[in-house]
């Protein structure tokens, strides 16, 4: 998939997990702190939380799983024990 074909979210999400290739990147949407593909899968299994997907353009999803902002410190917590 060609970089035309992706949302600008995505596009973002990619630039800053070129940067940050071996940490879990929590990307802030919203009310979330979304983690996608791979650390999305480590994230919900580590975690216990839902792993879905989300639309990136032209009919493909990628892996995501997110939690809400007002309870980050208490997941990253958990994360890193």
């Amino acid at each position: 998939m060609s970089t035309e074909d992706i949302t600008p979210v995505r596009k973002q999400y990619l630039e800053i997990k070129k940067e940050y290739p071996d940490t879990i990147l929590f990307f802030r949407l919203g009310d979330f702190y979304e983690t996608f593909d791979e650390d999305a899968e480590i994230t919900a299994r580590d975690l216990d939380i839902v792993l879905t997907s989300k639309p990136i353009g032209k009919g493909v999803r990628v892996p995501l799983a997110g939690i809400p902002y007002h309870a980050v410190e208490n997941y990253l917590a958990r994360l890193i024990e």
